[in-house]
This record gives C-alpha cells, sequence and structure tokens, in this order.
C-alpha cells in the first residue's frame, strides 16, 4: 500500500498525514452515499418494471369500474329524465358510481404508492395488509395465468418497522416470480399460498410456497447473486434486491424446496418491539 504522505511529505509531517486522513474519510462518506442512491434507485427502476409487467392485468382493475360508472350516470340520467323522476333508482345509481368510484381509486392509489420515488422511510407497518394490497395488483395475472392463490395469515397481523414501499417490492417480485414459474407447467394444479407468522427469534416470517417445478438445489445459493439469470427475459436482479431489501431491514431471505412440489422463498423481519403477541392462524382465504 502507498500511504499518502509518502509523496512528498515529511514522514513526521503530522499535519499533512492528518489531512490525508480527513481526505481519506471524507472520500470514503461520499463513495458510501453514492453507492446508498444507486441502491435506492436501482431498487426504484426494478419496481417500475415489475409493474410494467403486470400492466396487462392491472388494466381491467381500472377500466372496468371507469365503465362501471359511465354505465350508472347514464341509467341515473335516464331515471331523472322519467314524468316523475324515479329518484330512487337515481340513489341506487348514484351510490353505485361511488362505489366504483373508490374501487379505481384504490387501484391506482397501490399503483401510485409502488412508482413514488421517495426516500426510504421506516414507520409502523401490518405486515398481512402489505400483502393483501399487493394480492389485488397481482389477482389479475394469477386468474390469467390460472393460479388459485390462497393466504395462510398469522392473527393478530406481525407489526413491523419497515419501509412499506419497499417491503411490498419484495412481496410483490415473489409472487410474480411464482406465477412465471408455474405458467410453463402443462400438467398439475398451480397453487400459490402466502403466510405469514411470528418467528421464534421476535421476528414476523413471510413465505411464498408454489406448486411450480421447483428449483435446482445445487445452484440455490446462486439465487441472491446479481446477474445471475435463470429466465429467459430474466435480468437477474430482482432476488437480489430483495434480499439486499430484506437485509437493510435487520432481516434475512432464503429458498428451498416445497413439499411435495415447487419452491418456498421465505424472509424474516423484526417486529416492532412491542409485540409480543403469540400468534395465532386463520383460516387458509381464497383471494383468486
Amino acid at each position: 500500500m502507498i500511504y499518502i504522505r509518502h509523496l512528498g511529505a515529511a514522514p513526521d509531517d503530522t499535519k499533512k498525514d492528518f489531512d490525508a486522513a480527513l481526505v481519506r474519510t471524507y472520500a470514503l462518506t461520499l463513495a458510501t452515499e453514492a453507492l446508498h442512491e444507486a441502491q435506492v434507485d436501482l431498487a426504484h427502476v426494478d419496481r417500475i418494471t415489475t409493474i410494467g409487467r403486470l400492466t396487462a392485468s392491472i388494466a381491467p382493475d381500472v377500466t372496468q369500474p371507469i365503465a362501471a360508472i359511465v354505465t350508472n350516470a347514464q341509467a341515473a340520467r335516464h331515471f331523472l329524465n322519467r314524468r316523475p323522476p324515479d329518484l330512487d333508482e337515481v340513489r341506487e345509481a348514484l351510490d353505485c358510481i361511488v362505489t366504483e368510484a373508490y374501487r379505481a381509486s384504490d387501484v391506482i392509489y397501490r399503483i401510485r404508492g409502488l412508482f413514488k420515488e421517495t426516500p426510504p422511510k421506516r414507520e409502523r407497518a401490518e405486515i398481512n395488509g402489505a400483502i393483501r394490497d399487493v394480492l389485488e395488483l397481482t389477482r389479475g395475472e394469477a386468474t390469467k395465468n390460472g393460479v388459485s392463490v390462497r393466504t395462510q395469515f398469522a392473527e393478530p397481523s406481525p407489526v413491523i418497522q419497515a419501509d412499506r414501499v419497499q417491503l411490498q417490492q419484495v412481496i410483490l417480485n415473489l409472487i410474480i416470480n411464482a406465477i412465471e414459474a408455474m405458467s410453463s407447467m402443462r400438467e398439475g394444479a398451480r397453487e400459490l399460498l402466502i403466510c405469514t407468522e411470528k418467528a421464534e427469534s421476535n421476528g414476523a416470517l413471510v413465505a411464498v410456497r408454489d406448486s411450480g417445478p421447483g428449483l435446482n438445489l445445487k445452484s440455490v445459493d446462486h439465487l441472491f447473486e446479481a446477474f445471475y439469470i435463470t429466465k429467459v427475459q430474466g435480468r437477474g436482479l430482482g432476488l437480489p434486491i430483495c434480499r439486499s431489501i430484506i437485509e437493510a431491514h435487520g432481516g434475512r431471505m432464503w429458498a428451498g424446496a416445497n413439499e411435495p412440489r415447487g419452491a418456498v422463498f421465505q424472509f424474516t423481519v423484526p417486529l416492532e418491539r412491542d409485540e409480543t403477541v403469540p400468534a395465532r392462524y386463520a383460516d387458509p382465504m381464497p383471494v383468486a
């Protein structure tokens, strides 16, 4: 190693040696900040790309309520033109308009939340609710590919301190990967099960289990390496980004074989400090 003081500075010149240490510390700080910003930007790009893959499936969730709004508005106008106006039918049509408007708004709100580029923010997050929001966005994709989705959630829901958008990005990636893995199957049931529970190490455990072709157990350790690609159109970045997000939250992520068939991806994140209530399990609930 070549020390800066060797380049023209006297060995006993402690001031210049001290200045060089400050320069190195400052440069290291800048490099660390730049690396963090690059990781945030890369995660945002991956999030947008993943949502882009769902565009065709999400579109009906927006266009259908809009079409219903138009239909009910036309019906309300028709009932108002009656002599005398049928006000009961008008009220019913207006109630339907409000319901469908909220339905479309909810979808747009979820999409905007995932598209938004904001600094990571830790806040109190109820993990079951975060997963349900992602399932609503992926419902069309699951239906299109003939995938039956069930949930088995811990009750009450585990509560964590996390960036909700980043957490949903991880869940979204795992669900989309599972659906894509099963879409290539010609035989057998396509089943996806998402579970939550309290982990023994005072954490929340999330497991995404599919009945797809499974993993090559010899290469499972490489799945979370950058640019390790298992799909023709893959970028090799989704799972490494997911793991980095989970590890940044103080958790860990791993993959393995599902029984009797398929793969399971699991991750843990620490619970909020006052979360000490033992877990109970809800009955499996079909969502698609």
